[in-house]
């Protein structure tokens, strides 16, 4: 893949070598990464956070279980579902509008350890707010 500011430079569509020919793309995946030839993080993260999902689903069964103690289902969303969607974080620069994005699937998580609370006021059972699971999970 050929990345550069100027999108007229290295418009050759292939490379040739002595046996093989290699193709000139926009696109690729690598390790489960996307890269493109313009450095698009939201990309990336979208990528991520589809990952994550997907392996939060396979694992919602076991997150909302009540068999489990909430100290064990901690430790499986850390070591499981937490270094999917972080992996190559370390080279995220991240806006306002993608950390957004990956606490609300932070949260989702969290609500679904903890699940429901009972609500002495209302005498019914609701969600836990963003302040509560920051309180709760720090």
């Amino acid at each position: 893949m050929v990345t550069s500011r100027d999108q007229n430079e290295g418009r050759c569509h292939s490379m040739k070598t002595d046996y093989s020919s290699f193709e000139r793309l926009e696109d690729f995946k690598y390790l489960g990464t996307p890269l493109l030839n313009q450095n698009y993080i939201q990309e990336k993260i979208k990528s991520r956070l589809k990952s994550g999902n997907t392996c939060y689903h396979s694992m919602q069964n076991i997150l909302s279980s009540s068999l489990l103690s909430k100290n064990l289902k901690f430790k499986i969303y850390r070591t499981i579902i937490l270094p999917v969607v972080l992996y190559g974080c370390e080279t995220w620069s991240l806006t306002l509008r993608e950390e957004r994005r990956l606490s609300v699937f932070e949260n989702r998580v969290l609500r679904r350890i903890f699940g429901p609370t009972w609500d002495m006021v209302t005498g019914e059972w609701r969600r836990l707010h963003n302040e509560e699971l920051n309180d709760l999970y720090s």
